[in-house]
């Protein structure tokens, strides 16, 4: 037999962790507030049921995850143990919530939403989102805004030679914490209109300036890859081969919103990288007929219709700032294939009786797609795939037993509710 390890790996615990953080110079009672934070947490916990225990008990093992591999930071801290606090708070003493549904807090300004499996989570882009709403609503919200600016400062972590607003909890494949260009672009661009408009700048712009590290730093530290000539910048830190239109054109507008109104140069020079990919790429996510919300892994595929019309929003951001063709036109062609029907083309398709074969058509864009099978006109099969992307497509059917042909109706409704129909023949052979 071999021998016993001399000593099992020690496993590093939140406590652990805090302990270590204090004896690196941590203020001890702020290490104290949060040791009391998670006790408590974990002791209420245990006396949840259901979706509640779930969600409390996500977060917590969301932390404890981070623990141990060893990412809790001093800057971290404030964010994962407000969002502990938050999270206690609210599945001990509030009514359930529905995946995605937001929320804040009194007192508070910052926009927290709902994740099945990690509780509730701080929406950086819904936080951002919600104090350019401020700027935009104009002077009667400038108390709040001020408030909200407070929160965000604080609430930044050291990343990637800089500051950041980091997601604390498993997305698509990705381990925390992570960053994205749509929310950090959209922050930047939020923070220089608030801080301007309320005479700010001394004490905002060098936090939202520290805030461009990402844009500088590959990942997973950083969102931004090489991309032709110049810089594409991730919706997602932790996906780096994964192209994500809308995001990457907000984060253009919102670097170039940033340079404009601080007259940062770093800043111009990131937008500048990111414009010539930007340019470059666009034409890319455009099939002729639709949108692609994205390219590369895990995957390419076309936009729902609320990313398309957001896609589409972006780049009339963008072109009105820069009169560039490739995101004007871009913009145009998004807008007209709101009103454009579907391209449907029926192609060859034999089966044999009493076999199951596939129906075969081309399709240009997602759609929904009903075939209607009939014989001499009267009803055989109505086929219900529901909505398919673009491409060539090929439908099961079992074949009845009589041979001879059929005539396929195929109609298909966009997102836009624009409808084409085509009709076609099915060859049915015998057996043998």
């Amino acid at each position: 037999m071999a021998a016993p390890a001399a000593h099992a790996q020690k496993r590093v615990t939140v406590t652990a962790e805090l302990k270590r953080l204090q004896a690196e110079g941590a203020d001890p009672a702020a290490i104290a507030g949060y040791r009391a934070t998670y006790t408590d947490a974990r002791a209420r916990v245990k006396k949840l049921t259901g979706a509640r225990k779930v969600a409390l008990g996500g977060v917590i093992t969301d932390l404890e995850g981070m623990a141990a591999r060893k990412q809790l930071t001093v800057s971290r801290l404030p964010s994962l143990f407000l969002t502990l606090q938050r999270n206690v708070e609210w599945w001990t003493t509030q009514r359930l919530l529905n995946s995605g549904e937001r929320v804040s807090f009194s007192g508070s300004e910052l926009v927290f939403q709902h994740y099945p499996g990690h509780g509730l989570q701080i929406q950086w882009l819904g936080t951002f989102g919600k104090l350019n709403g401020y700027w935009s609503g104009g002077k009667r919200y400038d108390a709040r805004a001020g408030a909200l600016l407070d929160e965000i400062k604080g609430l930044s972590a050291e990343r990637a030679g800089g500051l950041a607003w980091e997601y604390l909890f498993p997305f698509d494949g990705q381990s925390p914490p992570w960053v994205s260009s749509l929310a950090q672009g959209t922050g930047l661009q939020a923070m220089a209109r608030s801080a301007t408009r309320l005479n700010r700048q001394e004490d905002v712009f060098p936090v939202a300036a520290a805030g461009l590290g990402i844009f500088k730093t590959p990942p997973p530290s950083g969102v931004r890859i090489a991309s032709g000539t110049g810089a594409h910048y991730l919706q997602y830190s932790g996906l780096p081969k994964f192209k994500i239109a809308n995001g990457f054109i907000q984060s253009l507008v919102g670097l170039y919103d940033f340079a404009n109104l601080t007259g940062d140069t770093t800043a111009r020079s990131l937008f500048e990288d990111g414009d010539r990919a930007g340019r470059e790429e666009i034409g890319t996510f455009d099939t002729g007929a639709w949108s692609l919300y994205s390219r590369g892994a895990p995957s390419t595929h076309e936009s729902d219709l609320g990313y398309h019309k957001l896609l589409r929003d972006f780049l009339k951001q963008l072109c009105s700032r820069t009169a560039a063709v490739e995101y004007c036109s871009a913009e145009q062609h998004f807008t007209g294939y709101l009103t454009q029907p579907p391209t449907l083309q029926a192609l060859t398709s034999k089966l044999t009786a009493r076999k199951t074969g596939n129906v075969r058509f081309k399709l240009d864009k997602i759609s929904r797609v009903t075939l209607r099978i009939t014989r001499a006109g009267k009803p055989v099969a109505t086929l219900a795939p529901g909505v398919l992307y673009r491409g060539t497509k090929s439908i099961a059917w079992t074949a009845p037993k009589q041979s001879g042909d059929y005539d396929v109706t195929i109609t298909a409704t966009d997102l836009a509710n624009n409808t084409a129909t085509t009709t076609g023949v099915i060859t049915v052979s015998r057996r043998g």
